[in-house]
C-alpha cells in the first residue's frame, strides 16, 4: 500500500493506494536534497559571496535610497529569514540609508496587514517602509521602453527614486515563464496592468517554448528579462525551497547569472520522466500556493503532463480564497464548455488581452484533455463546477468518481507536489 501525505492547505491529506494500482509516485529530488548549512547561513553566504557581483553590503555602502522588491503573500518566499539578513547587509556600512520594501503584487490583490506580519514578522512591518504595488494606478508608473515583443514597458515609479534596486524571491518551475525568480520580480511583479496583459498574451501562452523548465527561446522570459534590465535591477537574492518551505540553497548576485545558476540546480533536482495513466493525483504544494483556483492551475499542468487523453486529474487544493479573481472565473463560467472557452481565448490578439486570460487559457486547455476534480473542503462546490471543473470533498470521493469514469482497475500516477516537478 502506498501511504503518502499530500500537501494540502496548512496540513496534509492522507493518500492510501494499493501498490498494484500505483503506476508511479513522481517526486522532485528537492525532498531528498540535504542543505550544507542552516537556512540563515545559506542566505548570509550567498549575500557575502555573490555571483558576478560585489557583495550587497559593498553595493549599498554609498547609496541614499535602496528599493527591495519582495514577493507578495501568494508566494512562499521565506521572507522572515531572508529580509532581516538583506536589511542587515544593506545597513552594514550605511546605517542611515533609506530603504523601501516594494511588494511585488503583480496583478494580485494587496497583501493584508496580517499577511505581511506572517511573512516578515512584526518588527519589519512596524519599523520598515513597505510600499504596496498597484498595477491598476497609471499615475504610479514610469515608462521604461518597448519590450522585444513590441509592448510598452511601464513599471512602478518608486524605482526612479532608488540608486540601488534589488529583489528577493525563490526559484521553482513556472508553467509558462520557465522558472520563477530573477526577472519576474519586475515583470509581472511591479509592472503596470497594460504591460502584464501584453506579456501574458494568448500567442505567447500557446508558444511551445513557454513551458515549465525552459527559458530558451521563451518569448515570455525574453520580455521579462528585458524589463528587469530596463528597470536596472542590479542584485538579486533567490532561494530554492523544499516541500516544507525550508531554504535548501541560496543564490545571490547578478540578475542573469545568479538566476541562471539557481535555475540549473532546480532543473537538475526537479526533473522527472512522465508516467502516463488514466488517473493522476496531484496537489498545488499546499499553503500559500493552493489558496485559490487561479494558482491551482499550476499544479494541474503536472497532471496534464501525465494523464492520458480523456483521463482524470485529481488535484488536492484548498482554494480557501475562492477563484482568485472574478474575471478569471467568468472567462470559463460564461462559456458553455471549456472547449468553447479555449477556442475563444486562443484567438485573442496581444493588444486585446484580458485580465487573467492566460490562466483561463491554460485551464481550458487542460480541461479539453482531461476531466479535472478539485478536492477541497474549503471552497464552494458551485464555484468550482461553474468553471467546468468537478468537485469532491475528500480524496476518496474523488477516486470513486474517477473509477466510475475510467474503471476500478486503472493504474494511478501520483505527483505529491505538482508545482515542484519538471517533465
Amino acid at each position: 500500500m502506498a501511504n503518502l501525505k499530500l500537501p494540502y492547505y496548512k496540513g496534509h491529506i492522507d493518500c492510501n493506494i494499493p501498490d498494484d494500482l500505483v503506476a508511479a509516485v513522481l517526486t522532485s529530488k528537492t525532498e531528498h536534497y540535504v542543505p550544507e548549512k542552516s537556512e540563515s547561513d545559506l542566505v548570509r553566504d550567498a549575500l557575502v559571496n555573490p555571483i558576478a557581483s560585489l557583495p550587497l553590503s559593498e553595493l549599498a555602502k554609498d547609496k541614499k535610497h535602496v528599493v527591495v522588491i519582495s514577493s507578495d503573500h501568494t508566494r512562499p518566499v521565506p521572507s522572515h529569514i531572508t529580509m532581516p539578513i538583506i536589511l542587515e547587509e544593506i545597513r552594514k556600512y550605511n546605517k542611515d540609508v533609506k530603504i523601501s520594501i516594494l511588494i511585488a503584487t503583480g496583478m494580485h490583490r494587496a497583501s493584508t496587514h496580517e499577511e505581511l506580519v506572517n511573512k516578515y514578522g512584526e518588527k519589519i512591518v512596524k519599523e520598515e517602509t513597505i510600499v504596496m504595488h498597484d498595477a491598476y494606478v497609471d499615475e504610479d508608473m514610469t515608462f521604461k521602453g518597448i519590450l522585444p515583443s513590441g509592448g510598452e514597458l511601464w513599471v512602478n515609479k518608486l524605482i526612479d527614486s532608488a540608486d540601488l534596486l534589488i529583489s528577493e524571491g525563490f526559484i521553482e518551475p513556472h508553467f509558462f515563464a520557465g522558472f520563477s525568480g530573477g526577472r519576474k520580480s519586475v515583470l509581472p511583479g511591479i509592472a503596470s496592468k497594460k504591460t502584464v496583459l501584453w506579456n501574458h498574451n494568448a500567442k505567447f501562452i500557446a508558444n511551445k517554448n513557454a513551458r515549465a523548465g525552459n527559458l530558451q527561446d521563451n518569448p515570455i522570459h525574453q520580455d521579462m528579462l528585458f524589463a528587469a534590465k530596463a528597470a536596472n535591477l542590479q542584485f538579486i537574492l533567490n532561494v530554492v525551497i523544499n516541500g516544507e518551505k525550508k531554504v535548501i540553497k541560496a543564490f545571490a548576485g547578478d540578475l542573469e547569472e545568479a538566476h541562471a545558476h539557481g535555475c540549473k540546480l532546480v532543473k537538475e533536482i526537479a526533473h522527472v520522466d512522465p508516467v502516463y495513466s488514466d488517473i493522476v493525483i496531484t496537489t498545488n504544494g499546499g499553503y500559500p500556493l493552493d489558496q485559490n483556483i487561479y494558482q491551482t492551475v499550476k499544479g494541474m499542468t503536472a497532471g496534464e503532463a501525465c494523464v492520458n487523453p480523456g483521463g482524470v486529474i485529481i488535484i488536492c487544493s484548498s482554494c480557501a480564497d475562492g477563484t482568485g479573481g472574478e474575471f478569471f472565473y467568468k472567462l470559463l463560467a460564461d462559456n458553455p464548455s471549456a472547449e468553447v472557452a479555449y477556442q475563444k481565448l486562443n484567438d485573442v490578439e496581444p493588444s486585446d488581452t484580458e485580465f487573467d486570460q492566460w490562466e483561463a487559457q491554460i485551464l481550458a486547455r487542460i480541461l479539453c484533455k482531461a476531466h479535472v476534480i478539485i478536492v477541497s473542503e474549503h471552497c464552494d462546490p458551485a464555484i468550482i463546477k461553474g468553471m467546468h471543473i468537478d468537485h469532491a470533498y475528500t480524496l476518496d470521493e474523488a477516486l470513486n468518481k474517477a473509477r466510475e469514469l475510467k474503471g476500478a482497475d486503472k493504474k494511478i500516477t501520483i505527483i505529491p507536489d505538482g508545482i515542484s516537478v519538471i517533465f
